[in-house]
């Protein structure tokens, strides 16, 4: 017999035999997936019948409203479209903030409102994250730096028809780590001397030691001649502190001389005298405006002298010379 003249073996009962197999394995499932199917497929074209579906979201920015030394401040704003001709529950929002795989700050904002029907609404969500809490949890952050962050966020919806659904969004953003700069008064130069009124100028050095520039605005302080108060002042003072750098800034004050005592007569007299300087710079950085304090205490600063200037060594002489006679003056004010 030739090989096309061997019979067709066929299988009897293959199809129904093999339902039944699948059934006696599958239990129940095999029911419960058809169920599943059938109200997939019901809810497919009730959802193209009165045009419900899924709600979308996308982070649009990162906000940063505030910052100091202490906290930063961030809003997240999440635009949310609804689709659907009735409004939907936004459930909770679960977020969290994250650097480098390290958990900064997370939470839950339950009840977070309504979508109303066929529209969109930017959704914003403040968030808050304290540097000491930070420092204390990871050594290794370095106050002046700048670390990178990621924001987990997690919408929950109550959606007709569709049940309870999840949209997760992230975003990613640098912060930073601020720290205070370092002022020291290196020099005071004297402009115009006399009893009642003396014009001064303060040369004060401005050390940066963030890893950002600063844009120096404005600057108020107040400065102290051993335990006596020279006074202060606020000034509009513009300067770029450069990552790292430092600036120099000469800023003029007024004083009464025959109202301080001896730190001041020993700084006329070329004796370096000990200082302490008090105040708060505001300065414009890629994170937004910060009030930053500056303060130096137990320093020591002297009178500034040009070899080459004739007329301040004419004045120190005068100085020198009448230190004595206003010192009298001073006591016998005292005394009265």
């Amino acid at each position: 017999m030739s090989t096309s003249d061997e019979p067709e073996v066929v299988e009897r009962g293959t199809k129904d035999e093999k339902h039944k197999e699948d059934d006696k394995e599958d239990g129940k499932g095999g029911f419960i997936d058809k169920v599943k199917d059938f109200i997939h497929d019901i809810g497919e074209k009730i959802e193209e019948a009165i045009g419900f579906g899924k709600p979308s979201a996308d982070v649009t920015a990162i906000h940063i409203p505030s910052i100091n030394l202490h906290k930063v401040d961030l809003v997240v704003d999440v635009l949310i479209k609804n689709p659907n001709p009735v409004p939907i529950p936004l459930i909770d929002i679960d977020y969290l903030v994250e650097s480098d795989g390290r958990k900064l700050v997370s939470g839950l904002i339950p009840d977070a409102g309504t979508i109303h029907a066929h529209g969109e609404e930017t959704v914003k969500i403040p968030l808050t994250l304290i540097y000491d809490d930070i420092k204390q949890t990871y050594a290794d952050i370095k106050p002046g730096s700048i670390i990178p962050y990621r924001v987990k966020v997690s919408l929950i919806f109550d959606v007709p028809i569709l049940g309870r659904l999840t949209l997760p969004l992230e975003k990613t953003g640098e912060i930073p780590i601020p720290y205070k700069p370092d002022i020291d008064l290196e020099k005071i130069h004297f402009e115009r001397f006399s009893f009642e009124e003396t014009v001064a100028t303060l040369h004060l050095k401005l050390e940066n030691k963030n890893d950002f520039d600063l844009g120096l605005n404005a600057l108020d302080y107040e400065v102290w001649l051993g335990d006596d108060s020279i006074g202060g002042a606020e000034l509009t003072k513009s300067a770029k502190i450069e990552k790292s750098g430092i600036t120099y800034i000469d800023i003029p004050i007024t004083f009464r001389p025959k109202d301080f005592g001896s730190a001041l007569w020993d700084m006329i007299r070329g004796r370096g005298t000990g200082y302490t300087m008090k105040g708060n710079i505001d300065v414009d950085t890629p994170f937004g405006a910060m009030k930053l304090p500056i303060s130096k205490e137990g320093g020591t600063t002297k009178l500034k002298k040009n070899d080459d200037d004739d007329d301040d060594e004419k004045m120190i002489r005068y100085w020198l010379a009448t230190a004595h006679i206003i010192r009298q003056e001073i006591a016998l004010n005292s005394h009265m």
